[in-house]
């Protein structure tokens, strides 16, 4: 039994009833292969590894690889040992699951927003409020950034929350497991890197009218094409009217 380290965020998922429901929503996907990160002691490793046998876990606590290489000794190098957010995803299709370390879980998600020409899905466990904030429709109070992006290419589900006692040690906070599937058209109708910097501004600044976040870009040109937006603000705009937004305000 490994000690878990508060530096690296270490809660060891404890409770099967969670494990079981976590890899039956893996296994309702329609995928390939998995990557799983943060495996810690194995206990998701043991349910999935049958299920797929090709599937890389990825882990930066020495101890932790120490010990599943003791327990799956055939996984070689697909038992890796990086910072996954430094880590270069492999060619193909990765979906990625886990119990994320919290404090890293946003980071994680834009990892995947990044490589989501290879990630067509992902299970994973982050504290509550963050789970909740992923999959946020627009015009409530948890609908941000992370939100927006998000949804901009993967479909989200909330599938259930999970009680502290589930874990070793129990944390503060209670956790969530959502459910992310990718769109089939990751385009979008806009310049992408623009749309990234739209929707940032425009939730640095959440609690001001869309107006005063995006008027170094306006113009006598685009001002009739944007104007519905500016007495707004950002959480009430969907991810299509900021794809609008980024649209017309491209300079």
């Amino acid at each position: 039994m490994l000690k878990p380290k508060k530096s690296l965020g270490q809660h060891f998922l404890t409770d099967e009833s969670v494990i079981d429901r976590m890899v039956d929503a893996i296994s309702k996907l329609d995928i390939d292969n998995l990557i799983e990160i943060g495996p810690g002691e194995g206990v998701l490793s043991k349910d999935l590894l049958p299920k797929y046998p090709e599937m890389s876990l990825i882990e930066l606590d020495r101890e932790s690889i120490a010990y599943l290489r003791n327990l799956y000794p055939y996984l070689n190098e697909r038992l890796i040992e990086a910072d996954v957010l430094k880590w270069k995803i492999p060619e193909g299709q990765w979906t990625i699951v886990g119990n994320f370390p919290y404090n890293i879980s946003s980071q994680i998600i834009f990892k995947m927003i990044e490589n989501r020409t290879q990630v067509p899905a992902l299970v994973g466990m982050f504290q509550k409020e963050v789970a909740q904030r992923i999959v946020a429709p627009s015009g409530i109070r948890t609908y941000g950034i992370l939100s927006v992006l998000t949804q901009a290419f993967y479909t989200g589900e909330y599938l259930f929350t999970v009680d502290e006692h589930a874990f070793r040690p129990p944390p503060r906070v209670k956790s969530g497991v959502i459910k992310l599937v990718r769109k089939e058209k990751l385009e979008l109708e806009c310049d992408i890197p623009f749309f990234f910097a739209i929707v940032k501004q425009a939730f640095n600044q959440r609690r001001k009218m869309l107006r005063n976040s995006v008027k170094s870009f306006l113009t006598e040109t685009n001002l009739p094409l944007v104007e519905e937006y500016l007495t707004m603000r950002p959480e009430q705009l969907n991810v299509e009217d900021f794809v609008k937004l980024a649209r017309h305000l491209k300079p």
